[in-house]
């Protein structure tokens, strides 16, 4: 059955109105840096364990709250004393082991989500202390371009459907519109005096945040939910906002093992 024009879109501006609000926050949080831009990341990393816990575990409530804050918590501990020794950056790992006590059915994957989460939120925050306000603005921009390239070319086209077992509303053309969104933002970049690799970098971080989003998208369905919660109006919880950001950042911090990133230049 064809989905009629007005409520194939009827989610438009609620989700609008949501991202003025997250864009704002974000615009002020990366402009600013240093401490604001650590809080920030300290806070949603908090708030996506929390989620993920609650998820997960749903009848054990009050323990989602308490991983959410120890999350929050052990990323401002490794932040404030990083400085003094890379070593503290093993606490990292603190949230997800505590995670460890929780039904059997879901522990093993709590821990690896939880983990992801956590270098997820810490990468950010090294990021932008380190590589400065270039390489955040350009991840970032890649996945919300990606993001919402692919939406309304998934609304407005259609089409075949990317994984439909799991993610049934991707379908490949909004998959291929984020790509190739991705690459035209590389190479705007290119000329603000990033690399030239940042061409070809950007669509592998859309494609590494497209399957960010997948993973996310399966958890829902394994535990019976259709968002991570309801914090963020017209578009879920903040996992569902940020499960693309998790796939691009461990991307990224996995290429930077192999070289330095071709951002100096914009920074």
């Amino acid at each position: 059955m064809t989905t009629a024009p007005a409520a194939r879109w009827n989610d438009l501006r609620k989700r609008m109105a949501s991202a003025v609000v997250m864009v704002l926050i974000g615009f002020v949080a990366v402009a600013w840096g240093g401490l604001a831009f650590s809080a920030l990341s300290c806070i949603v990393t908090g708030l996506m364990i929390w989620e993920l816990s609650a998820m997960t575990a749903p009848e054990r409530s009050t323990r989602a709250l308490l991983l959410g804050l120890n999350a929050a918590g052990t990323l401002a501990l490794v932040l404030i004393m990083l400085p003094y020794s890379v070593l503290f950056v093993a606490l990292l790992i603190l949230p997800p082991v505590a995670g460890l006590w929780r039904p059997r059915r879901d522990r093993r994957f709590f821990t690896l989500y939880a983990t992801a989460i956590m270098l997820t939120g810490f990468g950010l925050a090294v990021l932008r202390d380190t590589q400065g306000i270039g390489a955040i603005t350009w991840i970032i921009s890649v996945v919300v371009v990606s993001d919402v390239a692919g939406y309304f070319a998934g609304r407005t086209f259609g089409g075949p459907k990317f994984w439909p077992r799991i993610s049934p509303k991707k379908t490949w053309s909004g998959t291929v519109a984020g790509w190739i969104g991705a690459v035209v933002l590389g190479w705007a970049f290119t000329y603000a005096g990033g690399g030239v690799a940042l061409i070809w970098m950007s669509p592998l971080l859309a494609f590494a945040g497209q399957l960010g989003d997948i993973v996310e998208s399966w958890l829902k369905r394994r535990s019976a939910v259709k968002d991570s919660s309801s914090l963020i109006p017209g578009h879920g919880g903040v996992l569902d906002r940020f499960d693309a950001l998790i796939g691009a950042v461990l991307l990224l911090l996995l290429l930077a093992q192999f070289g330095e990133l071709p951002l100096s230049a914009a920074q």
